[in-house]
């Protein structure tokens, strides 16, 4: 059975709105995932990337950005890799709440790629997953450049365990930035 064992509320700078960090099974691993979100929360300005105020730590559940971010407790001690995976599933919400603009992108991105691969580790679970990923990881690169620099932000991204495939492709091939800054989905 599952159930949230518990919540912090985190007040993320002086004016914003509360974010809600539940637990799924209140395990130990749980807890500090949960802790050590809190502490990203509250190191880094992400207000640019924050479009759901509610996570939920699942030691169980594969990450996912709905219907409420979902966390897995596998980046205990990998702060960079927590902040990235949460970075992520923000950025999805933000460009589900794009979809013209996303359309966009994804017509070029069919054009440029027409073959993505799909399954772990090096795509996503369709070729739809897969095009939408590649938008996605370039928002998740530029956003971590912002925040942790450059150097760090590629080196994170060059290190991931699933999408490889589509993580090379966005450390590669400047043409994905182009398209997803054409279709409006890059911040300013």
């Amino acid at each position: 059975m599952r159930f949230v064992c518990a919540v912090i509320l985190l007040a993320c700078g002086r004016d914003a709105p509360e974010i809600s960090i539940a637990t799924a099974h209140g395990s130990a691993a749980e807890r500090q995932t949960r802790e050590d979100l809190a502490d990203l929360l509250d190191r880094y300005d992400l207000s640019p990337w924050r479009s759901t105020r509610r996570v939920t730590i699942d030691e169980d559940a594969i990450p996912h950005s709905h219907p409420v971010l979902t966390l897995h407790t596998r980046h205990l001690g990998d702060p960079d890799m927590l902040l990235a995976t949460n970075v992520h599933e923000q950025i999805h919400w933000q460009v589900d709440a794009e979809p013209a603009k996303l359309q966009r992108a994804l017509t070029r991105l069919r054009a440029r790629y027409p073959s993505p691969p799909v399954g772990f580790p090096e795509g996503a679970r369709n070729q739809d997953s897969s095009w939408l990923h590649l938008v996605v990881c370039w928002l998740e690169l530029e956003a971590m450049k912002t925040l942790l620099g450059d150097t760090r932000a590629r080196a994170l991204m060059a290190r991931q365990d699933h999408y490889t495939w589509i993580y090379a492709r966005v450390l590669e091939d400047a043409e994905i930035g182009n398209i997803v800054k054409a279709a409006g989905l890059a911040p300013n």
